[in-house]
C-alpha cells in the first residue's frame, strides 16, 4: 500500500530517497553558456553545482519519452536526483509513464519514499488534479509485482510518494485517491488474467464476481447462473461452446445501483469469459496460434470486474451498471460441439458451427441478449476476439466496433482520459454475405479478409436495435510480451465512461 500527498514545497528542502523530474524536450533546452533555461532545472542544477547540466549532456539526456537518468550525490535533502523524460507529449500516458519509471527507480535503489514534480506545470492549472491522478496510477502499476506464483518473492520497497508543484487541496486528494481506486480494480484485472487456467477456472471468477459484490454490498448485488438455469433461459450457444469441459460454466450477473438518488441511466458491460480456450475440435495448432496463453481468453471479463471492484469503492450516483459474463473453457471431449453442429440461441436465431475456434462470439450471442433483457440504455462488451484485429492493429490498439457516433465518441473521450488506445473500425454490412449458412440463420466464421469485421456484425445479431452497443476487440492490448504478463487493459477507459454516464 502506497500512501499519496500533494505538497507544494520547496524541492531542495525536501528529505528522503528520490526526487524525481519529469521534462519534455523542451524543458531541456540549454543557453549559450550549457546552462539549463528552465527555472526549476536552473535551481536543482546551482545546488549541485552544475552536476545535472553536465550529466545530461554527457548521457546526451534530451527528455525524449522512456529516457531517464538518476545520480546519487549529496548536496541536496533527497539521496537521489533523477531525470525522466515525457518527450513532446503531456498526455495521460506521459504523465503514467513517470510514475511508472519512478517506481522502477525505486526498485533498484531500495527507495521507499519519492517526490515527482514537473519542470514545468504552467498551463497545467485546470489539469493538474488529473495530470497527479495519472503519475499516481503509474507509480501504483510500475510497483505492482504478480510474484504469486515464484517461490521467492519480494516485497517492493516504496511507501510514499509526494506530487510536488501541482497543487494541493480537496480536489487534489480525491483525483489521488481515484487513481487508487482505479488502480486496485487494473491490479485484480491482471492478476485474473495472469493467474494459469487451473488456478482461475470459471467458478473462481464467480466466486470472485461474489467476492466484489460481499464487499461493497451498499451498491452490489450478485446473481449466478448454473447450466440448469441457463438452460432454462435457452441459451444454447453459450453452452454448446462449455459442454466440452469438466469445469462447469457459471453466467455471472453483478448489478451495481447507487447508494441514493434517482438512477437515471442504466448501462450493461459485457465481458468474454473463456477461462481457457483450446480451440475445440479446430485445435489451435502451429507457430503463433498462442495456445499457450490462452488463459488471457478471459481478459475481457477481468476489465469488467475489475472495473465493478473500483466502481464499488468510487461510488458514481445517477447511474445503474450490470456487468455480465458467460464464463466457461472450450475444450475438446466426446460431449464436446463439433464443426458443423448448429446452435440455437437465447433469442431464437440459429448459428452454424463452421469452426469451433470462433467461440467467443457464441458465448458473447447469449450474454448480449440477457444483457438487452436487463432495460440497459447503452451495452459494452470487450472481448480478446479475433487474431484479425492484432493484424489490422498491432499489439497495443483494440478496434472499437459501433454503430452508434455518440457512444464511439463516448468512450473514446474516455480513453483520451485514461491513456489506453482504442481506434474505432467500420460496421461494413456487405460483409455480412460471407456469414450466411445455406441450413441455418448464420455461421459463426467468414473467411479470413475482414475477421475482425465479420465478428462484429456477428454479435450485432443478438443486440437489441433500441439499444446503443459497442464491441472492443482487445486481443491485442490484452497481454505485454515484453512484460510476459497482463496489462489490465480496458478498466481504467471503463471507469471514465461510466463516470461520464454518471449524474
Amino acid at each position: 500500500k502506497i500512501s499519496f500527498a500533494a505538497k507544494d514545497i520547496d524541492l531542495v528542502e525536501w528529505k528522503g530517497d528520490i526526487l524525481a523530474v519529469g521534462v519534455t524536450e523542451k524543458d531541456m533546452a540549454k543557453d549559450e553558456n550549457s546552462k539549463f533555461k528552465n527555472s526549476i532545472l536552473q535551481k536543482l542544477d546551482s545546488h549541485l553545482g552544475g552536476l545535472l547540466s553536465e550529466v545530461s549532456s554527457e548521457e546526451d539526456f534530451t527528455g525524449k519519452s522512456g529516457q531517464s537518468t538518476f545520480l546519487r550525490l549529496p548536496g541536496l535533502g533527497s539521496k537521489r536526483v533523477g531525470l525522466i523524460g515525457l518527450g513532446s507529449a503531456s498526455a495521460a500516458l506521459a504523465y503514467r509513464g513517470l510514475g511508472e519509471a519512478v517506481a522502477a527507480a525505486a526498485k533498484l535503489s531500495q527507495a521507499s519514499n519519492v517526490a515527482i514534480t514537473l519542470a514545468c506545470s504552467e498551463g497545467l492549472s485546470l489539469e493538474s488534479p488529473a495530470t497527479a491522478s495519472a503519475i499516481a496510477s503509474g507509480a501504483v502499476l510500475g510497483t505492482f509485482d504478480d510474484n504469486r506464483f515464484k517461490s521467492e518473492s519480494k516485497t517492493p520497497p516504496l511507501k510514499s510518494v509526494e506530487i510536488i508543484g501541482l497543487g494541493t487541496g480537496p480536489e487534489i486528494e480525491k483525483k489521488l485517491k481515484y487513481a487508487e481506486n482505479v488502480c486496485s480494480g487494473i491490479i485484480l484485472g491482471k492478476e485474473l488474467v495472469n493467474a494459469p487456467a487451473n488456478v482461475v477456472t470459471p467458478g473462481v471468477l464467480a466466486e470472485e464476481a461474489k467476492r466484489i459484490a460481499s464487499q461493497h454490498s451498499d451498491v452490489f448485488s450478485a446473481k449466478i447462473l448454473d447450466v440448469e438455469q441457463c438452460k432454462e433461459l435457452k441459451m444454447g450457444s453459450y453452452l454448446g461452446v462449455a459442454a466440452a469441459s469438466a469445469n462447469p460454466p457459471y453466467f455471472i450477473h453483478l448489478c451495481y445501483k447507487p447508494p441514493n438518488g434517482e438512477v437515471k441511466t442504466k448501462l450493461a458491460l459485457v465481458g468474454k469469459g473463456l477461462t481457457f480456450d483450446s480451440g475445440g475440435y479446430n485445435i489451435k495448432t502451429g507457430p503463433g496460434c498462442m495456445i499457450e496463453l490462452m488463459k488471457f481468453d478471459m481478459g475481457g471479463s477481468a476489465a469488467v470486474l475489475g472495473a465493478a471492484k473500483a466502481l464499488g469503492q468510487i461510488k458514481p450516483a445517477g447511474v445503474e451498471v450490470h456487468f455480465i459474463v458467460a464464463a466457461c473453457e472450450n475444450m475438446i471431449s466426446g460431449t464436446g460441439m463439433r464443426p458443423g453442429d448448429i446452435l440455437t440461441a437465447s433469442n431464437g436465431k440459429t448459428i452454424e458451427v463452421n469452426n469451433t475456434d470462433a467461440e467467443g462470439r457464441l458465448t458473447l450471442a447469449d450474454a448480449l441478449v440477457y444483457a438487452c433483457n436487463q432495460g440497459v440504455e447503452k451495452i459494452v462488451d470487450l472481448a480478446t476476439l479475433t487474431g484479425a484485429c492484432i493484424v489490422a492493429l498491432g499489439p497495443s490498439i483494440a478496434g472499437v466496433f459501433t454503430p452508434n457516433d455518440d457512444l464511439a465518441k463516448e468512450v473514446l473521450a474516455a480513453s483520451e482520459i485514461s491513456g489506453e488506445k482504442l481506434w474505432r473500425m467500420p460496421m461494413e454490412d456487405s460483409y455480412w454475405e460471407s456469414m450466411k449458412s445455406g441450413v441455418a440463420d448464420m455461421v459463426n466464421t467468414g473467411g479470413r479478409p475482414g475477421g475482425a469485421i465479420t465478428a462484429a456484425l456477428f454479435l450485432k445479431q443478438f443486440v437489441d436495435e433500441k439499444v446503443q452497443w459497442m464491441h472492443i476487440d482487445m486481443a491485442g492490448p490484452v497481454w505485454s510480451d515484453k512484460k510476459k504478463s497482463a496489462t489490465g487493459f480496458g478498466i481504467s477507459t471503463l471507469v471514465e465512461w461510466v463516470l461520464k454516464n454518471s449524474s
